[in-house]
């Protein structure tokens, strides 16, 4: 009987656990290594991969629009489907910016909700069409670019077919025009997703210097919360003249179904409304026809559209109280200074102890941050409604965008230097 060491034990019957047969005919078991960036085979062509993503931004952006003028038309007998389509269509048109062309003058009042939604389709269509083609954590901006191109290509190719199908009965809208449009807004906005899906937004964070990078973000801040604000204040205008907005929206003698559309027509403009408020409260205000003013100093306009929207207009330039609104956008601009202030002095007590400077730049900088993005939101707000009275509605957008850049940066520069020098630990 052989021993039995302690390792190489011996099972009973004395066969020990490493002399017993091996099933060759058995198949080894492979662990797959981990994909890294796809492969080539899984890739769609670039053409196909951006058709496919930008038809669906163009129909996911288009079939909220047919569905809301299908209810507004649906009281009226002279209302075909061929009719709703065609309308939503110049309807879908007008979101992105391409005026439109009717008896009564220029149609150029862009609903920035239709807007808004789909600039965040064609966001998703340059993420889809990055991962399509095997782009993603590439951080190529090569990549980036030509699928972004591509989505913007395929875009304004749907741009121009829209025009075509308009133009044949009704509105008229130029078909180079559109497709110039929906190049830009379909290159640029598929650029935004396919540079943070491809990393390429990272790579150019990590590269830009510190000021910049924070005086961006603190622009940001401001201007979206003096967005905030006027959307706040557009919708508690409208709230306490609803009296007026309901009579406007019985005097439509469309229906339950015609009224709800027409309600939902004036929810898409509420994003110009937010706008309008905005600049409002910062000073230049806006028209809503021309030789009309809407300001805090001066409230001059004439007969209005039945327009629910307009129900919230104010009656007359802000006194008492209502001066406190003046405030609002250098408190906008000092909370964001507050938050860089706040943000800086969590990132360790080398960046605490800094030189006023390196504090003081960045919140410049997001004045003239803060303007560029008010002033461009004020442009693409307004538009005129025909050749009449209401050929100019809306504000100035470098009005809005100069005025904006002063009180953002002064703002900011007073919350940032007042958080730095209450908050700073005391001497030893």
């Amino acid at each position: 009987m052989s021993p039995v060491t302690p390792d190489r034990p011996s099972r009973p019957g004395g066969v020990r656990a490493d002399d017993r047969p091996v099933d060759r005919a058995a198949p080894a078991r492979r662990v797959p290594a981990p994909r890294t960036g796809g492969s080539p085979r899984g890739r769609a062509p670039l053409p196909v991969a951006a058709g496919v993503a930008a038809g669906w931004a163009a129909l996911t952006s288009y079939l909220p629009v047919a569905i809301v003028l299908g209810l507004v038309q649906l009281g009226t007998d002279s209302a075909t489907l061929t009719s709703t389509l065609r309308t939503a269509l110049a309807g879908w048109l007008l979101g992105h910016g391409v005026p439109l062309h009717t008896e009564s003058g220029p149609l150029g009042l862009a609903p920035l909700a239709l807007t808004v939604l789909a600039l965040w389709r064609l966001t998703r269509a340059g993420v889809h069409v990055s991962r399509a083609i095997g782009a993603r954590d590439t951080r190529s901006p090569r990549r980036a670019l030509l699928a972004a191109g591509a989505v913007g290509i395929a875009y304004a190719l749907l741009g121009a077919l829209a025009a075509v199908l308009v133009g044949t009965d009704g509105p008229d809208a130029s078909v180079i025009r559109a497709a110039a449009t929906f190049a830009v807004v379909g290159t640029l906005a598929a650029l935004v997703g396919a540079t943070r899906i491809t990393a390429v937004t990272q790579l150019l964070v990590t590269r830009m210097p510190g000021p910049v990078r924070d005086g961006i973000r603190t622009g940001l801040v401001a201007g979206l919360l003096l967005l905030g604000a006027g959307a706040g204040g557009a919708g508690l205008a409208v709230a306490t003249g609803g009296g007026d907005a309901a009579d406007m929206i019985g005097a439509y003698r469309t229906g339950v179904a015609g009224q709800a559309g027409i309600t939902l027509v004036s929810v898409a403009y509420a994003p110009n409304a937010a706008v309008w408020s905005a600049s409002y409260l910062l000073g230049p205000g806006f028209a809503v026809g021309t030789d009309t003013a809407v300001r805090t100093s001066e409230v001059s306009v004439g007969a209005l559209p039945a327009v629910p929207l307009l129900a919230g207009l104010p009656r007359g330039p802000v006194d008492g109280f209502g001066a406190l609104l003046l405030a609002v956008p250098v408190l906008a601009g000092m909370v964001a200074g507050w938050l860089l202030a706040r943000r800086v002095a969590r990132l360790g007590p080398e960046r605490a102890a800094q030189r006023w400077t390196e504090l003081l730049v960045p919140a410049a900088l997001a004045g003239p941050v803060a303007g560029v993005l008010l002033g461009v939101a004020a442009a693409v707000s307004g538009g005129p409604l025909g050749a009449g009275r209401l050929a100019q509605v809306g504000p100035v957008g470098w009005q809005v965008g100069a005025v904006a850049t002063a009180v953002i940066a002064v703002g900011a520069l007073l919350g940032a230097a007042a958080t730095r020098v209450l908050t700073r630990a005391p001497a030893q």
